[in-house]
């Protein structure tokens, strides 16, 4: 079995948050999560997450029965480090699993990363396997000092190393692979005779070699992937890194980003070729973008899905469907819930709301829909309103193929409008209307010659 033991329990003061460390996000989604997704990618069937601060906000963001969540205790005195953390999972691990270890705050790590690690680890017969890095500043980094035959003899922090040591580039990520049995053997030696009065991880690595155990470095082909997360310096970095992964990729399947530095797309975004994104786009969540669509400047799309050859220009939409061939915007709203057909017009200061519009539809300025059935060829004009709320409940209406809504017309739900319906312009509608009727409710006009001057009101130069 393959196993992960994510460590997530640190506090992360230099965040200066009250929040967890690992929920904070970068591309909308918390850095854990990205962790996660790279061990499900890579086949690791039991995911093992070290919670201590924070931890009920870790456990409730994260439902997935393949996750096992384990506190490190926080109490004053508790012994801590990275060694103490991973002990809190000893009954997890079977002695014939592989065990990767990975931190919670480095979200860049790939999924062809952990499986090269793993693969590697697997194929030199290692009892463990560090995964290293080679930079050109290896500063703040524990230094792996290797073996003539190529294995890991030691691996030795910053504060601990001679002048010689200091000129080793390769350096220790903080991320492992280990066989089991192996691994419980040396956890139950660490000791925490140090400066910190910490059980290290990396104490495991000097037992194995004392025992005569292979322990092997498999350097990773992109350094930036172990990246962690320490400020919100180092945030905005990985989530720069993780958008240009994103835009490139998509850029590479035939999406037109015309800048893709000021355009924001989500891990889960997906969109069809020759969809021009112009910039300052922001697409979101578990969102579906058609081929040959338009999206213009400012607007943001999130879990929301975009059918072909749809224009879109300056608008929000959320949780919502739009079909072939729609136009939107500019500066329109759809709210959750909205389904628009094909062909659909829904122009200017346009806000719709859990209602549907059929094909053909148009709703072209300064109008509210809101939890209705619009049907097919439908018009609706300049200044409509769908009136759907009492003050203590919501009403729906239903208008027909057809219709056509005056502007500045009232619909006071619920309602039905039948085929080929007109409501004249200024009406408050409060009664259903026939199929093929003409319906008018305002007052009468009536002028009244000389009125002003009768009451004085006119000023004379």
């Amino acid at each position: 079995m393959n196993i992960s033991i994510i460590l997530a329990a640190g506090e992360g003061t230099r965040m200066k948050s009250k929040e967890p460390k690992v929920l904070h996000k970068i591309c909308n989604k918390p850095l854990l999560e990205y962790v996660l997704n790279a061990c499900k990618k890579a086949d690791i069937d039991k995911n093992i997450v070290i919670t201590g601060h924070g931890k009920d906000k870790v456990v409730s963001n994260f439902n997935d029965e393949t996750i096992v969540f384990r506190d490190q205790p926080i109490y004053e005195g508790a012994p801590y480090g990275t060694g103490f953390a991973v002990i809190q999972a000893l009954d997890e691990i079977s002695d014939e699993s592989i065990v990767t270890i990975l931190c919670g705050d480095t979200p860049l790590i790939t999924e062809k990363t952990l499986t090269k690690l793993m693969d590697y680890h697997k194929k030199g017969e290692f009892k463990g396997t560090v995964l290293t890095a080679v930079l050109e500043d290896a500063t703040g980094y524990g230094r792996i000092i290797r073996k003539k035959s190529g294995e890991i003899e030691r691996i030795v922090e910053q504060k601990d190393a001679n002048e010689e040591e200091l000129l080793v580039r390769e350096v220790n990520s903080g991320m492992y692979c280990f066989e089991g049995k192996s691994l419980k053997d040396a956890l139950k030696k660490i000791g925490n005779n140090n400066a910190q009065n910490e059980y290290y991880l990396t104490d495991v690595i000097s037992i194995m070699n004392e025992n005569g155990q292979k322990v092997g470095a498999c350097i990773i082909d992109d350094s930036k992937e172990i990246q962690g997360v320490n400020n919100r310096v180092q945030l905005s970095q990985c989530e720069l890194e993780m958008r240009r992964r994103i835009n490139n990729n998509l850029m590479l399947s035939g999406v037109t980003l015309i800048d893709p530095s000021t355009t924001y797309i989500g891990e889960n975004v997906r969109i069809g070729r020759d969809t021009v994104i112009y910039p300052g786009c922001i697409l979101e969540g578990n969102t579906v973008i058609g081929e040959d669509c338009i999206i213009r400047s400012n607007t943001r799309i999130f879990d929301s899905k975009i059918g072909d050859g749809v224009d879109i220009e300056s608008s929000l939409i959320e949780s919502s469907v739009v079909e072939e061939g729609s136009h939107i915007g500019p500066y329109a709203h759809l709210r959750p819930k909205s389904h628009l057909g094909k062909h659909v017009k829904v122009g200017n200061f346009v806000e719709v709301k859990n209602a549907t519009l059929g094909n053909d539809t148009k709703a072209s300025h300064l109008s509210y829909v809101g939890d209705a059935d619009v049907g097919n060829n439908v018009n609706i004009g300049c200044g409509v309103v769908f009136v759907n709320y009492n003050g203590r409940e919501k009403f729906r209406s239903n208008i027909a193929d057809n219709a056509f809504i005056g502007s500045n017309s009232n619909i006071v739900a619920p309602i039905n409008v039948k085929e080929w319906g007109y409501i004249a312009a200024g009406s408050t509608i409060t009664e259903d209307v026939g199929e093929g009727d003409l319906s008018i409710a305002r007052a009468r006009q009536v002028n009244k010659p000389g009125w002003v001057e009768a009451k004085g009101l006119k000023k004379h130069k």
